[in-house]
């Protein structure tokens, strides 16, 4: 009950908390003084663990058990701000001297610096300093809490060192407890804030035990350590999220100077670890306390309590019974063991059968085609992103043969040099598309004759292809042998596979690529180009030879031919001169000279068809002779004279 000094101002001197109040308080402070150092120290560790080994549990547990000590600390520090408050109720300390303050040289600036600093000064004494005190140590566990929150830390082994920091942890726990079990037999009536401070030494006693057991069994092959330390920190971040949200509903409680505080660094939280649980029990009290509520006296909640143990009973028998009912999906089938042994297997869809443990169903693939690689690289793939159809080509798309890919794997090949035998090294990315068989034997068969299918197949193929290289060549594998490269190898693998009783069927054997090393493309590089130099060189060369041959066939052809036309002409020209002959002289011989004299005019007229002709005939003109008018002719022009005129005359 609080204490009021304006009513009660007389009585409190006769309280046993307010008598042991300055005895109280020192030790308070003593012990908040020597676990602050202890959790300065832990982080400090931390720190400098986490520069030179930042993916081990060390910064993990150094840091999760400092936090549980400022849990501890703001609780101290919390108990020990209402144990000052006590003791100055009883020995109130003398009137302070006001003070003169002086003036600075400017005076509009130090009202207005001394104006700011008075409001600050207020509104820090209405919220208080145990406030702001808790809420910086919840903000500050907090921030720490999630600095190392990583469940994704690999599991490795300490030694020594985990051995002796745990024997450390295991004293330092034993020491809190001593100091819990003395806190928790306080009476109410002496100490109030000893109970609440107990429960908050549970929170680092639960820490530095847990602390201890993983950094005991901690190795290269237990991972349950590494995530119990990450998990470990959730504890003391969720009693410091309850410390700040006190600490801000506490600013909307009225504060009076005169009133006795209560305890801020009260935890609902650390409560609740005491032996045996009683959760609701705590809350019942919560309640009761805080708003004055009794669920005792509601008896809808005293029927709860009494049929709660049955009720629990049946439901988790009805639940045990419901571990008999199986579902399977449409990519799924289950092989059904009764008391450890394999009786059916089932299809998709629901299923009954006995209750786990003694029956239970191992899911198995139903039809599913998985793609698998004979080799995968050390470094992770990159997530597979969709190119655009407008943009440029993925990398996955790259298969040039100077660049190195994720899924190749390095071969020895069978060579032949000058008659000699040798080896050569090449890489290849064979892919293999398989699924479980869809009988019943088969999906047995992959389930409890190999644990881990895709190792199988994996190791399985690294044997073939090893085999089936080892006769082949680099020319014959770049060229008419990789036809029949992946129809050979899939064959192999399925006959291993099924010699094995594996269960799987291989359904196509894709290679993807099968090159050189990226370091020898290159030189391959030239060589091919040399080879394909040297192929084009003949062509160009046989080319030209035909080319000419194609030529010269040509000429002789024109040449026969043309030979042969003018041989027809000849002989044509001769025929028609023969027949004309022939003719002529059938004519001749029916006409006699009748035909010569019609050839005659009809040569002369062939000939005199372009001239210009002036006929005479002795007829005309009687006894006097023609007359002929020359002046429609011109002479021959005189090279002699070439500008003399003709002159015109008559001929008689």
């Amino acid at each position: 009950m609080q204490v009021d000094l304006e009513t009660q101002g007389a009585e409190v001197a006769a309280l046993p908390r307010f008598q042991q109040a300055g005895v109280h308080a020192g030790r308070l402070q003593r012990w908040g003084a020597l676990l602050l150092g202890l959790a300065v120290l832990g982080l400090v560790t931390a720190v400098f663990v986490d520069l030179f080994a930042a993916l081990t549990i060390w910064p993990v547990v150094l840091v999760n058990l400092s936090c549980a000590l400022l849990v501890v600390v703001a609780g101290l520090q919390s108990a020990c701000w209402v144990s000052r408050w006590r003791e100055e109720a009883i020995n109130p300390p003398s009137a302070a001297l006001p003070q003169v303050v002086e003036e600075p040289a400017g005076a509009a600036l130090g009202g207005l610096w001394a104006a700011l600093a008075m409001r600050w000064r207020r509104l820090l004494q209405q919220i208080g300093a145990p406030t702001l005190w808790l809420a910086g140590w919840s903000v500050l566990i907090l921030y720490c809490t999630v600095q190392v929150f990583n469940l994704s830390l690999p599991a490795t082994a300490l030694g020594l060192s985990a051995s002796v920091a745990a024997v450390l942890a295991l004293l330092l726990a034993f020491a809190l407890l001593v100091l819990e079990r003395q806190l928790a037999q306080e009476p109410v009536a002496q100490w109030p804030e000893a109970g609440p401070l107990a429960q908050l030494l549970r929170v680092a006693i639960v820490s530095l035990l847990l602390s201890a057991l993983c950094l005991l069994f901690s190795s290269d092959t237990a991972l349950w350590p590494v995530r119990l330390a990450v998990l470990l920190g959730l504890l003391p971040a969720l009693v410091a999220g309850e410390l700040l949200l006190r600490a801000l509903l506490s600013l909307f409680s009225p504060q009076r100077e005169k009133l006795e505080p209560r305890l801020l660094a009260h935890s609902f939280i650390a409560e609740l670890l005491r032996w045996p649980p009683q959760p609701l029990l705590s809350l019942q009290h919560e309640l009761h306390n805080r708003f004055g509520i009794d669920l005792r006296q509601i008896w809808a909640f005293a029927y709860m309590r009494r049929a709660f143990l049955p009720v629990l009973a049946l439901v988790l028998l009805v639940g045990w019974l419901l571990t008999g009912v199986h579902e399977l999906s449409i990519s799924n089938r289950g092989i059904y063991e009764r008391f450890g042994k394999p009786v059916a297997v089932f299809g998709p869809g629901l299923h009954l059968g006995l209750p786990w443990p003694l029956g239970r169903v191992l899911t198995v693939e139903n039809g599913v085609v998985h793609e698998l690689a004979t080799s995968v690289g050390d470094t992770p793939q990159p997530p597979l992103e969709l190119a655009p159809a407008e943009g440029p080509a993925p990398l996955i798309a790259n298969r040039l043969w100077d660049a190195s890919h994720v899924n190749d794997k390095s071969q020895v090949i069978a060579s032949g040099n000058a008659r000699q035998q040798s080896f050569q090294i090449v890489n290849m990315d064979v892919r293999f598309v398989y699924r479980i068989g869809l009988d019943d034997a088969a999906a047995l068969a992959a389930t409890y004759n190999s644990s881990d299918v895709p190792t199988l197949i994996r190791s399985t193929a690294s044997r073939v292809l090893v085999h089936d290289f080892a006769s082949r060549t680099l020319d014959g594998l770049l060229g008419e042998d990789r036809t029949r490269l992946a129809d050979d190898i899939g064959r192999a693998v399925q006959a291993d596979l099924g010699k094995l009783d594996s269960g799987v069927e291989i359904l196509a054997t894709v290679v993807e690529a099968i090159h050189p090393p990226a370091g020898a493309a290159n030189a391959y590089h030239g060589v091919q180009a040399a080879q394909i130099g040297a192929q084009a060189l003949i062509s160009r060369e046989r080319g030209a030879a035909a080319e000419q041959t194609n030529q010269a066939l040509l000429q002789a052809s024109v040449a026969n031919d043309q030979a042969r036309a003018d041989a027809r002409e000849v002989q044509a020209v001769a025929q028609a001169a023969d027949l004309r002959f022939a003719a002529e002289q059938k004519a001749y011989a029916s006409a006699g000279q009748a035909f010569v004299l019609e050839q005659y005019l009809g040569q002369l007229s062939q000939g005199l068809s372009q001239a210009k002709l002036l006929i005479l005939d002795h007829r005309l003109g009687g006894a006097s002779s023609p007359t002929l008018d020359l002046r429609t002719f011109t002479l021959p022009a005189d090279p002699l004279a070439p500008r003399k005129a003709a002159q015109p005359g008559a001929v008689h």
